[in-house]
């Protein structure tokens, strides 16, 4: 269970804490008995009308060592439009031990069109290359939705709001955010510290977290960073914690 935890949840939490415009931030994740799972580091550079977003992700410790040495690698580029990041191309790269796995999305604007290619390897050989066409379309991808959240939607008010990303296709490509209202903040604050953040929870949808209700809750601070992320209720061991540490 600890390769599939550690194989999503670091796309989320270093998706998500890429809220705001920051060149770079490091995030320590840590969970349960396990303690620090490993860290992500997140880079983003624009360049004219061009952005790039690239996350890498490894485990320390213990866990490096149980995992397999488990590494993670996303990449997003595009351009940019009225202030908005428009993905282009998304790239995904899964590897522990002597497998990697590589996930590709090109995102063709013109047709609406999302084409994903699947490479597997092991010991540097091919193993397998599969091309598909996604059932449905978006102009953001897991990294770049959660850049663009203020300018896709206002949540000044409370309430749930659903989005579209590339690279959420288990879920159909749906992103559920929930805006607490001022009686559900007592419950942030409890779990996330008081302050003055702006509260948000993200809804997963994907059995891999192995969690109840796929709770993923944010303190984002005035700066548009979010400072600390959990993720609710995980089965066996309790809350994954992501907080930032520079």
């Amino acid at each position: 269970m600890q390769k599939k935890i550690l194989g999503i949840c670091f796309l989320w939490f270093a998706a998500i804490l890429l809220h705001a415009e920051t060149k770079d931030a490091t995030y320590r994740v840590c969970y349960g008995i396990f303690g620090q799972l490993g860290l992500s580091q997140a880079h983003l550079e624009t360049h004219g009308d061009t952005y790039l977003i690239k996350v890498d992700a490894k485990t320390t410790g213990l866990v490096k060592k149980l995992s397999r040495n488990r590494q993670e690698a996303y990449l997003s580029r595009g351009h940019i439009v009225n202030g908005m990041l428009v993905s282009d191309t998304f790239d995904v790269q899964r590897s522990y031990a002597h497998k990697v796995t590589i996930n590709r999305y090109l995102i063709d604007h013109k047709r609406k069109r999302v084409t994903k290619r699947v490479i597997k390897k092991k010991e540097g050989k091919i193993l397998s290359d599969e091309t598909k066409i996604l059932d449905f379309y978006s102009m953001d991808d897991l990294l770049t939705l959660y850049f663009n959240l203020p300018k896709r939607q206002d949540f000044s008010t409370p309430g749930t709001y659903t989005l579209t990303a590339v690279g959420a296709e288990k879920q159909d490509g749906r992103v559920k955010i929930v805006v607490p209202n001022s009686h559900e903040t007592k419950r942030y604050e409890h779990t996330l510290g008081r302050g003055d953040f702006q509260y948000l929870t993200a809804i997963v949808y994907q059995k891999i977290f192995e969690s109840n209700k796929g709770e993923l809750m944010l303190a984002i601070g005035k700066d548009g960073i979010t400072q600390k992320a959990v993720l609710k209720d995980l089965i066996l061991y309790g809350d994954l914690v992501a907080e930032r540490i520079k």
